[in-house]
């Protein structure tokens, strides 16, 4: 029999779990998570939250610096409206419980009856690059993992929210695959610990399943960043836009023993400054606003320099700062680059530009309501519009909350009085364990590795059309193994990444300019012609749109 209910969120960082807490007053909620409830992109998130809450500073100027830093391709709509919900997302962060950084002032004052600290005036607020103020809220160096930690709290004590852990969706149910309308239904989903693939089904299905950051070989994403809600969405039939837009993020630590762990843009901004590894700082050669200059362009930066002198990597250096300073705002990284023997307060930190967030994803309204009735996505696998051709510091975790609220307002009077469809129970065919996983983790190798060299920060035609061959090549190697043996997380992983491989690479070979995040040394200027979305379908070569989001308005 199948599992049933009002809700069904496919996984459980920031956004889906502030979803399923909302939507939990209206219904019924299952959440399904890959691995842990708390395994999420969100609990890696270092910086903060951005949202205008310090006097002095505007809605105006929050909106204006996200569509600079966003090449001009940000839906404007979306951007206005997510920077005036901000401080109420903040503010019910605090309600559940979320414990952020206050202002000396605040910590220090003799108040016998304890409040919450008011997010407009109590808060220690941040600044990073691309902000023209201090408004990056946030808990130390650790933002996420507090986040991650109120929200799971939240969800356990609701009665009707149920989480299924180590559970990974394999596919949509589309009603049109059975001959019936084009709805999404639910999920197939392969419970990891023993094998069996469940049916659920669901009067609304909402992919909050993050990034997909390990389809390049240097990301700072955990493992479970593997695109799963956006390919499954492809596959179904939905619209995905501005794939192109990847962002990588500056400063990830280099060393052997680090395989993804990410330096804040928070150290930046409190006067860390990048040098090369003579000791000369660099950033004002590339921009007047130097260490504080948007990602994209930090991030050429750095890899024009690694490739110029043949550098394996610059240095970032804030010992100009005091010890305690620096220990008592960023102790995560203090102590985890203490644990690799780099005192980060004597010595400079060698780092890197990694893969860190998909500025595009699955077209949506400004609701989360995607191009297939019944399917909605929120979050970094959504394209809002927000972020447009590159992600302003620290605007991620607040799409999540602001998006994931819309959404929950909007299925608030979903018509729950019809029967769920029937649908076939999971089949297996002829598929048998398998003898060969070897082609798993060959696979999933070459695939990561001629993606960051291919189709990385700096691209070309001639280095797309390579990896447009390979990618499809391992696509077909990949199916055959799909349909030949039983499923499992692994391939059901390396399945997914290699169709976010195939979606990044057609939308970089359809814009014909460089902007934001995409570089092309083939078509090195930004054509005002081409400030649009590009938009692929199953089915349909990726094309730059005639509108922006899908037809509901956005």
């Amino acid at each position: 029999m199948p599992l049933t209910c009002d809700f069904l969120v496919i996984g459980s960082g920031i956004a889906g779990l502030s979803f399923a807490l909302e939507a939990a007053d209206h219904g019924e909620v299952i959440v399904v998570t890959k691995r842990a409830r708390d395994d999420a992109n969100t609990t890696w998130a270092q910086g903060g939250i951005a949202a205008v809450l310090a006097e002095g500073d505007t809605f105006e100027a929050h909106i204006q610096d996200t569509i600079v830093a966003g090449g001009g391709i940000n839906h404007p709509r979306a951007v206005e409206l997510c920077v005036r919900e901000a401080p109420d997302r903040i503010r019910m962060l605090q309600e559940i419980g979320a414990n952020f950084d206050v202002a000396q002032s605040y910590a220090s004052a003799d108040d016998s009856s304890p409040r919450l600290p008011d997010a407009g005036t109590d808060l220690d607020l941040h600044l990073e690059g691309g902000h023209s103020a201090r408004r990056i809220v946030h808990k130390a160096d650790m933002t996420g993992r507090e986040v991650e930690r109120a929200l799971v709290e939240a969800v356990s004590q609701k009665k009707n929210i149920r989480i299924l852990e180590d559970h990974m969706a394999i596919d949509l149910i589309t009603m049109s695959n059975f001959g019936g309308p084009e709805v999404c239904a639910g999920v197939y989903a392969l419970d990891t610990e023993n094998g069996h693939v469940a049916t659920i089904l669901a009067r609304a299905t909402v992919l909050a399943s993050g990034g997909a950051g390990k389809v390049y070989l240097y990301t700072t994403n955990p493992d479970v960043a593997t695109g799963d809600g956006l390919a499954m969405a492809f596959r179904a039939g939905a619209e995905v836009a501005n794939m192109e837009f990847y962002q990588f993020h500056p400063t990830c630590l280099f060393h052997p023993q680090s395989k993804n762990f990410l330096i804040t843009e928070a150290l930046r901004g409190e006067g860390a400054i990048l040098r090369r590894l003579d000791g000369t700082p660099f950033m004002k050669e590339y921009d007047p606003r130097a260490e504080l200059a948007p990602r994209d362009i930090v991030a050429r930066a750095i890899d024009h320099e690694m490739k110029r002198t043949g550098a394996e990597y610059v240095h970032l250096d804030i010992t100009h700062r005091d010890p305690s300073f620096v220990k008592s705002h960023f102790p995560g990284i203090y102590a985890q680059c203490m644990s690799f023997g780099l005192d980060i307060t004597s010595q400079p930190i060698p780092v890197v530009p990694a893969a860190h967030f998909c500025c595009g994803g699955i077209a949506t309204d400004l609701d989360g309501r995607t191009t297939i009735p019944g399917l909605w996505a929120i979050g970094e696998c959504a394209h809002t519009g927000l972020h447009g051709a590159n992600r302003l510091a620290s605007n991620s975790l607040l799409e999540g909350l602001v998006f994931a609220h819309r959404a929950a307002q909007a299925l608030a009077t979903i018509d729950k009085s019809g029967p769920f469809p029937e649908v076939p129970e999971w089949n297996v065919g002829e598929a048998v364990p398998s003898d060969e996983a070897v082609v798993i983790t060959q696979n999933w190798d070459e695939l990561r590795r001629l993606m960051w060299n291919y189709v990385g920060i700096v691209r070309s035609d001639k280095r797309l059309r390579r990896a447009a061959r390979r990618i499809a090549l391992l696509q077909d190697e990949i199916a055959e193994y799909y349909w030949k043996y039983f499923v499992t997380r692994d391939l059901l992983e390396l399945r997914n990444i290699a169709t976010v491989a195939q979606l990044v690479v057609e939308c970089a070979a359809a814009r014909r300019e460089s902007r934001g995040l995409h570089f092309t040394i083939d078509y090195p200027q930004t054509d005002p012609k081409s400030a649009r979305d590009i938009v692929v379908k199953r089915g349909v070569p990726a094309h730059y749109a005639t509108f922006r989001g899908p037809a509901s308005g956005v």
